[in-house]
């Protein structure tokens, strides 16, 4: 049987609402100007406020929408669910494994609400997180695992998890200078302390390809210091591939050899940067490396990654160091393919970068975000992934909506089109 989500909701909203005339001091006309409500209509009957009242409320407590609105969201917890804590966690890691992301954030949520003690809450968090992680939803990781890291009574173990997730959800959401602070620390905690089981070792080969991709991806934020983040980056790259080759090797686990791979198609993204190799040379090396990917149905999801991400690194080095029409070409080829593995992996962070490559090209190539939107047509599959890119990463979101004005869907959407 679920709580009274109603009455629930109408609970919350009230609290929201007699908190916010206390910070601010008001008297009950005062709040009702404040929230343009009648005082007896403060609180709707359903518990379910309308857009302007969440904003309003948002105005009043100096909180965010988004802090405002989960404190309304419905807890949806079953009271006579018998699962103890530790056979929900068992469910989340099965979840987990089977890449049922839905199922495993809603084993969690339930964690969280049956976690009594840090430690469980902890859990529960990085549970969370790895749910939001396979959803591509990771400005709520980044949340969860925040949140699990507050938390006392942590163990070492999980608390090493907690900030491997950490490093990866900043890396994801471009957190650029965060991602590699966190994975400065791992690496240096590792080199005062050499890794002593399969699990830190594979967070030190994780940290330096987070804080190598983080490098590597601050050549495109501050080109003025391309070269010296260009090097840097080669070092981490170099040093993860290597790990990542070891663990494939002592413990015959061929997904190692996909990160692998990935830190070795950036290298040659850097080598470009720094003149080790002509951009031509580069380009060439990852055309050849697709000859495995022609049709995605047949390589392993890890090997296909890895294939999606040189395709990104391609395109990085054409957009920086080709001219003319070559660019146009050489990216478009390298788009198309990433973006047929990104469908097939389901995989978000690979269409942000598709997406976001594709612009460029129009724009550097195509005559500009002015040029004839008849040149890029999108169907309501591009439009669903599109806004689904802009909702995971917020830094694509003007970048989606000038992709949308550019192809002429958003005077379609006004006039009930598409």
């Amino acid at each position: 049987m679920v709580k009274n989500t109603e009455y629930e909701q109408r609970e919350r909203l009230s609290q929201l609402v007699g908190l916010a005339r206390v910070y601010r001091g008001w008297n009950r006309t005062e709040l009702s100007g404040a929230l343009n409500r009648e005082i007896s209509k403060m609180v709707p009957a359903s518990g379910n406020p309308k857009l302007d009242l969440v904003f309003a409320l948002s105005e009043a407590l100096d909180w965010s929408v988004g802090e405002v609105a989960e404190v309304l969201r419905p807890s949806g917890t079953d009271c006579h669910d018998e699962r103890t804590f530790r056979q929900l966690d068992s469910e989340a890691l099965m979840a987990h494994r089977a890449g049922d992301w839905k199922r495993m954030e809603q084993t969690a949520s339930t964690m969280a609400q049956r976690a009594t003690t840090g430690l469980e809450r902890a859990l529960s968090a990085n549970r969370l997180a790895g749910a939001y992680d396979g959803q591509g939803r990771y400005t709520r990781s980044l949340a969860a695992v925040q949140a699990g890291l507050a938390e006392p009574g942590v163990t070492p173990d999980l608390r090493l998890m907690l900030q491997v997730n950490l490093a990866n959800a900043h890396g994801m959401l471009w957190h650029l200078l965060e991602a590699r602070s966190v994975a400065s620390d791992l690496i240096h905690r590792f080199e005062a302390d050499a890794p002593a089981s399969r699990f830190e070792r594979v967070a030190r080969a994780f940290a330096y390809y987070t804080r190598g991709t983080a490098l590597r991806r601050l050549i495109e934020q501050d080109p003025h210091q391309a070269s010296e983040h260009a090097g840097a980056a080669l070092t981490d790259l170099h040093r993860g591939a290597e790990h990542y080759e070891e663990l494939a090797r002592d413990h015959d686990d061929l997904s190692y050899l996909g990160v692998a791979q990935t830190c070795r198609g950036a290298i040659l993204e850097c080598d470009a940067v720094l003149g080790n190799q002509t951009p031509a040379s580069a380009i060439e090396r990852i055309m050849a490396s697709l000859d495995d990917a022609i049709d995605p149905t047949t390589v392993r999801g890890d090997v296909l990654e890895a294939r999606g991400w040189w395709c990104v690194y391609g395109s990085n080095i054409a957009l920086r160091h080709l001219n003319g029409p070559l660019v146009s070409r050489q990216v478009a080829v390298f788009t198309t393919k990433s973006g047929e593995i990104a469908e097939r992996l389901d995989n978000w962070s690979l269409r942000e970068r598709t997406f976001t490559n594709d612009w460029l090209r129009r724009q550097d190539v195509g005559g500009g975000p002015e040029a004839d939107p008849a040149d890029w047509v999108l169907d309501d599959e591009d439009v669903r992934i599109i806004a689904g890119t802009m909702g995971r990463f917020p830094h694509f979101r003007d970048t989606g909506w000038r992709i949308l004005e550019h192809a002429g869907v958003l005077s379609g959407i006004n006039q009930g089109g598409a």
